[in-house]
C-alpha cells in the first residue's frame, strides 16, 4: 500500500473530537436507505436524513451535530473511472440547526484544514469559491470578507453563479442557500497564484452550505426563520490530498481492493487504471448498500445494485477472459477486511451468498451475450435492446463490450443506441438510470406532509402486528414515498386475509379516536427501560425521541410525525409478501 501519514481510521476521529470539542454531538451514520425520503434512492448527502430538523423540528442530540454519513450517488456513475469520483463514499459533516452560521463554520474549516494540529495542509494550497450572487440573492460577501481575512489571497477566490455555489432546495420548493467551497491543490510543484475551476488538479475537499432561504411555489427566494449550516467533507479525497496521493483509490479504504483485483486478474493496476476503479468502485458501493439490505433486483434501489454488481462482472471477465472462476467472493472478503469495525453490519452472512448468487445468475448470460457481440459485425436497434432483455446486458456493458471487440462506435453513434433502447424500454420495466437520480419531481420538503402522515401510520401498524401476530414481531426495515408505505417484520408465515383485516381495523379505530401523538426525549437506556421498543434504537444516539400514541404505540425514532391520529385518514393494507428467510413485507396506503 502507498505509504500514508494519515489513515481512515484517524481521520474519522480527529473529524468527530474536533467538533466534539466544540459542542458538537456525534451521532451515528444513518442508513443508506432512506428511511422518509421518496426522492432519492439511497441517501446521497449528510443532509438527507436531517431534513426535518433543517426544516424546524427539534434534533433530540440538540442543534450542533457532527458524523461520517455513508452515502451512494449515482448521479456521478459516469464519472467513475477518474481519480476523485466514487459510487459510495464517506462524508464527514458538522451542522448546525439554528445556532451558529457562516463566521464559525469558515474559522473552523479553516482551522481543521490547515492546522498542523489536525490535516495540516499548507495554507499556499488551499483556494475557495463563493456565491456571485443574481437576481434571487446577493453577492455572498460576508464569505468573501471571512476568506480574505483568514489571509485566503483575492486570487484564489473565485465568485461563482448558483451552478457552482448553490445548494437547493432538494426539490421544487424548500430550505436552500449559498455555499462556499474548498479546494486544495494536487498537482505537481507549487499552486499556481491564480485559482482556475476549470484546472481539475484542484480537488473540492469541503462545501459549506449556508441555508438561508425557502424557495417557495412561485420560486421565490425568501429568508429562513431558522437560518442552517450543512458542511461536507469526502473522506476519500481528503485522505488522498492529506498523504499527497495522486488518486483516491491509493487510498487505504480502496488500495486493497485494487491490489485484490490485481491477484485476480494477474494484472497490474498501471496498466488497466479505469477497469480496475470501475470494478473497485462498483463492487464497494454494492456491498455496502447489501449491508443495510438492498439485495440485487430489478426494481428500486435493487436495480441500482444489480448493475453495479454486473458491470463489475462483465469488466471482470474482460480481464480474466475464460480463467474467470467466482472472484466476487475474494472482492467481497477484502471489503469487508477494510470496513468491518467501522459498519460492523458488512459481515452480514447474506452478502456474500448474494453476491454470488448474482454472479452465478449473470454469468451465463454475460458469456451468450458477449459470444453474440463477438459474432455479429453489426449490431441494430433491435438486437442492442434484445441483448439487454435476453442476455442482462445493460446498455453501457453492451457499447462497452462493442467497443472492446472492435465496433467503431462514435458518440454520435453511442447517443443513438441509448435513444433507440429506450424507445424500446416499456414502462412497466426495470427502471433507467434517471430513477436513481430521483423518484419523484418535488422533494422532501413537497411529499413531507404525506410521508409524515405514513411514518405514522407504520408506528399504529407494528402495534397492531404485535398484537395480532404476536411480541416477536420487530421492524426489519421499512421505505416511505408520498404515496405508500412499505413495511419488513419478522415473521414465519404469510399473513391470512383475517390476520390483515385485525390489523387494518385496529389501526383504523385508533385513527378514529383523534388520539395526540406525545413525544419525549430521553437516554436510549432509559427509553428502552420505559417500554418503548426501538429495533434500531442505538442508531440515534445517546439522546433519542420516544413517540407515544395512547396506550397502543411507544416508539424510538427519528420522526417525523403528525400531531393527532385524525390526520391521517383510512389505511388499508395493498400487499403481503415474503422479503426473505424469516421476513415478510407488506405495502399500506391512506385514503
Amino acid at each position: 500500500m502507498p505509504s500514508v501519514e494519515l489513515s481512515s481510521k484517524q481521520l474519522r476521529q480527529l473529524f468527530i473530537d474536533y467538533f466534539s470539542s466544540r459542542k458538537h454531538a456525534a451521532i451515528p451514520s444513518a442508513s443508506l436507505i432512506p428511511e422518509n425520503d421518496p426522492t432519492v434512492l439511497f441517501t446521497t448527502a449528510g443532509m438527507h436524513p436531517l431534513v426535518p430538523y433543517l426544516m424546524g423540528e427539534r434534533h433530540p442530540s440538540g442543534n450542533r451535530l457532527v458524523n461520517i454519513q455513508k452515502c451512494i450517488r449515482t448521479g456521478d456513475i459516469d464519472e467513475v473511472g477518474d481519480s476523485t469520483h466514487q459510487t459510495f463514499f464517506e462524508m464527514l459533516g458538522n451542522w448546525s440547526l439554528g445556532d451558529y452560521f457562516k463566521s464559525d463554520s469558515i474559522v473552523w474549516s479553516y482551522d481543521f484544514i490547515t492546522n498542523p494540529d489536525y490535516l495540516g495542509i499548507d495554507p499556499d494550497r488551499i483556494a475557495v469559491t463563493i456565491f456571485a450572487g443574481d437576481d434571487d440573492a446577493p453577492e455572498d460577501k460576508e464569505s468573501y470578507e471571512l476568506w480574505l481575512s483568514l489571509g485566503i489571497p483575492i486570487e484564489r477566490i473565485a465568485k461563482l453563479p448558483k451552478s457552482g455555489n448553490w445548494w437547493g432546495p432538494a426539490g421544487e420548493t424548500g430550505p436552500c442557500g449559498p455555499d462556499t467551497e474548498i479546494f486544495a491543490w494536487n498537482g505537481e510543484g507549487v499552486a499556481p497564484r491564480d485559482y482556475d475551476p476549470e484546472d481539475d488538479r484542484w480537488v473540492e475537499v469541503w462545501n459549506n452550505v449556508f441555508m438561508e432561504y425557502n424557495k417557495t411555489a412561485e420560486g421565490k427566494f425568501e429568508p429562513l426563520l431558522q437560518k442552517n449550516v450543512d458542511t461536507g467533507m469526502g473522506l476519500e479525497r481528503t485522505l488522498a490530498i492529506v498523504n499527497g496521493l495522486s488518486d483516491n483509490y491509493q487510498t487505504d479504504v480502496m488500495w486493497p481492493i485494487i491490489v485484490r483485483i490485481e491477484s485476480i486478474t494477474g494484472l497490474k493496476y498501471a496498466d488497466n487504471i479505469r477497469d480496475f476503479r470501475i470494478v473497485a468502485d462498483h463492487i464497494r458501493a454494492a456491498i455496502m448498500a447489501m449491508a443495510d439490505g438492498v439485495m440485487p433486483s430489478n426494481k428500486g434501489n435493487g436495480y441500482v445494485v444489480r448493475r453495479l454488481v454486473r458491470r463489475s462482472l462483465a469488466i471482470l471477465y474482460l480481464l480474466i477472459g475464460n480463467r474467470y472462476n467466482r472472484e466476487l467472493g475474494k472482492l467481497y472478503h477484502t471489503v469487508q477486511e477494510i470496513y468491518a469495525d467501522v459498519y460492523p453490519n458488512i459481515t452480514d452472512e447474506k452478502i456474500l451468498s448474494g453476491l454470488e448468487a448474482e454472479e452465478s445468475k449473470y454469468f451465463k448470460l454475460l458469456t451468450n451475450g458477449i459470444r453474440i457481440i463477438e459474432n455479429c459485425s453489426s449490431i441494430d436497434d433491435d438486437k442492442f435492446f434484445d441483448l439487454y432483455q435476453s442476455y442482462g446486458l445493460y446498455p453501457e456493458i453492451t457499447l462497452e463490450l462493442m467497443q472492446r471487440m472492435g465496433h467503431e462506435l462514435t458518440d454520435e453513434a453511442k447517443t443513438n443506441y441509448l435513444h433507440a433502447f429506450r424507445r424500446n424500454q416499456q414502462s412497466h420495466q426495470e427502471q433507467s438510470r434517471t430513477a436513481s437520480v430521483g423518484m419523484f419531481k418535488g422533494g422532501l420538503a413537497d411529499a413531507q406532509v404525506e410521508t409524515t402522515r405514513l411514518h405514522t401510520a407504520a408506528h399504529l401498524m407494528l402495534a397492531a402486528m404485535r398484537k395480532v401476530l404476536g411480541q416477536h414481531v420487530e421492524q426489519k426495515g421499512s421505505n416511505i414515498t408520498a404515496e405508500r408505505l412499505r413495511f419488513d417484520f419478522s415473521h414465519t408465515e404469510k399473513l391470512t386475509q383475517d390476520q390483515i383485516g385485525q390489523i387494518e381495523t385496529i389501526v383504523n379505530e385508533v385513527i378514529e379516536q383523534a388520539i395526540p401523538i406525545n413525544v419525549e426525549e430521553m437516554t436510549v437506556d432509559e427509553a428502552l427501560a420505559s417500554g418503548a421498543v426501538g429495533t434500531f434504537a442505538h442508531k440515534y444516539g445517546h439522546q433519542v425521541k420516544v413517540y407515544t400514541i395512547g396506550s397502543y404505540s411507544k416508539e424510538i425514532c427519528g420522526g417525523p410525525h403528525v400531531e393527532n391520529t385524525s390526520e391521517l385518514g383510512h389505511f388499508k393494507i395493498t400487499k403481503e409478501e415474503s422479503a426473505g428467510a424469516g421476513i415478510r413485507r407488506v405495502k399500506a396506503i391512506l385514503e
